[in-house]
C-alpha cells in the first residue's frame, strides 16, 4: 500500500513525544490508524464513532484525504 503524506491532511498532526510521534487528530491522542485499522477488521463508521473519540467530520475527513492521496500520480524515477 502507498505511504500517505500525512503532513498534508490539515486535521492531523504528529507531535514528537505524543503517542510516539504517531499521527493523531489535531488535539488528540487519539491515532489516525485506529479509523483505518477497525474499518479493515469490519467496524463501521457508526461502530468506530462508538469506540473512539472521534467525530464523524474527522473520520470523513481522513478517509477522504486517503482517497485523494491514493489517486494522485505515482512519481516516477
Amino acid at each position: 500500500m502507498a505511504s500517505l503524506d500525512w503532513s498534508q491532511c490539515p486535521i492531523v498532526e504528529s507531535v514528537p513525544g505524543k503517542v510516539s510521534g504517531a499521527w493523531v487528530f489535531k488535539g488528540t491522542r487519539t491515532p489516525v490508524a485506529i479509523v483505518f485499522e477497525n474499518l479493515e477488521d469490519g467496524m463501521t463508521i457508526d461502530e468506530v464513532l462508538e469506540q473512539f473519540p472521534v467525530t464523524r467530520e474527522q473520520v470523513r475527513a481522513v478517509l477522504e484525504f486517503a482517497a485523494r492521496s491514493l489517486d494522485a500520480p505515482v512519481a516516477t524515477r
